[in-house]
């Protein structure tokens, strides 16, 4: 067990360190230096950057790197990084610090080569991260109604689109791809704030792989799964949401495959509670699953049925802990619930909503309607 009264050091930049965003809540494209010590939290920001971090980063210090680094440099030789986060280090008696556990393995050589040990930290390195608090809870919220934007736009631009010749959809007078559909759903996720990034539009047999963000032309009478999970771009926490319709007439096979998954997901959120065991929902799910016709096996060398996680917890990563199935659920946890069901004959549904664990259940933070048809 790691002492936790130990100084804990970041080096990252924070549009890709969640760990230092939570700590700094501060955007910054180029790695900077982060220390908590004693409580007081200082960052160590270039010039560049300085006078916007006094403004808006929530810390107690802001320290010039340009300063630290006229101490280390000569003439002849310009200051390296390693060296003055080595020199800032000693500034502030620290000889021993936490880590993350992805800390850059050539600056630590180079600090331990300085005196410094760091002792990196499994998991996550803020622990309370797991547990959002009101305010996060807004953020996600916005976030949320960001990916919203994104689903809203779909349905508009599918609502619109016309049914031709082999069932090919078209819009408006061309033919509908899922590059065109989720080049729609971006546009309307930055129009509203957000950062998407590898939003799915899969239709038919595509569907069949959970990760596959689809091409091509879309078609009518046709499973189409919409998963999108932007990042807002002015607090860096994300949303995550999967809607599955059929844009003109569903078929009894895929209507009951649709509200299968459907009951399954309203079983999930319904058993999601304080100490309730996240692998027995999942279980179950599956299960229930399979007791209505679906099971979950492997059919010439691909996995059919529901063959991947019900849910991932949900923050300033995509997946972030805690694993749905790796935990017992406590308050304050922000989870999504995603169950699928993927058969090639058919295609593939998911729905997935983010749900936050209360003192007595579940609350849904996304409330986006469940719709089959279009």
């Amino acid at each position: 067990m790691k002492d936790s009264r130990l100084p804990r050091l970041i080096v990252a930049d924070s549009e890709h360190s969640p760990d230092m965003l939570y700590a700094a809540r501060f955007f910054a494209p180029d790695a900077f230096i982060f220390l908590e010590k004693n409580g007081r939290r200082s960052i160590v920001l270039n010039d560049l950057e300085i006078d916007r971090g006094r403004k808006t980063a929530t810390v107690d210090e802001v320290v010039a790197y340009s300063e630290i680094a006229a101490r280390v440099s000569s003439k002849k030789k310009p200051a390296r990084f390693g060296e003055v986060a080595a020199r800032f280090l000693k500034m502030k008696k620290v000889r021993r610090a936490l880590v993350p556990s992805s800390f850059p393995l050539g600056l630590a050589d180079e600090l331990a080569k300085a005196g410094v040990r760091l002792l990196p930290q499994p998991g996550l390195f803020w622990k309370r991260r797991e547990f959002k608090t009101a305010g996060e809870l807004r953020l996600l919220r916005r976030a949320l109604q960001i990916t919203e934007a994104g689903l809203a736009r779909a349905m508009e631009v599918l609502k619109a689109a016309k049914i031709g010749a082999k069932k090919q959809l078209f819009w408006p007078g061309r033919a509908l791809t899922s590059e065109i559909l989720r080049a729609e759903i971006d546009s309307a996720v930055l129009r509203a704030g957000g950062l998407p990034a590898n939003t799915i539009v899969a239709g038919g047999r595509q569907g069949c792989d959970p990760h596959e963000r689809g091409s091509g032309p879309l078609r009518a009478d046709s499973l189409i799964i919409i998963d999108i999970f932007p990042r807002d771009a002015r607090s860096g926490y994300y949303g995550d949401m999967t809607r599955t319709v059929v844009r003109g007439r569903a078929s009894a096979e895929q209507r009951r495959l649709w509200e299968t998954v459907r009951e399954g997901q309203a079983r999930a959120i319904k058993a999601m509670k304080p100490g309730a065991d996240g692998k027995a929902i999942h279980e179950s799910v599956k299960e229930f699953f399979k007791q209505s016709g679906y099971p979950t096996e492997q059919k010439n060398g691909r996995w059919t049925g529901f063959f991947h996680g019900t849910g991932h917890g949900l923050g300033l990563e995509i997946h972030e802990e805690p694993r749905f199935a790796a935990t017992v659920f406590k308050p304050g946890q922000v989870i999504t619930v995603e169950p699928g069901l993927y058969y090639p004959h058919l295609g593939g549904v998911r729905i997935e909503d983010v749900a936050t664990i209360t003192k007595t259940g579940a609350r849904l933070l996304s409330n986006f309607p469940k719709v089959l048809e279009i």
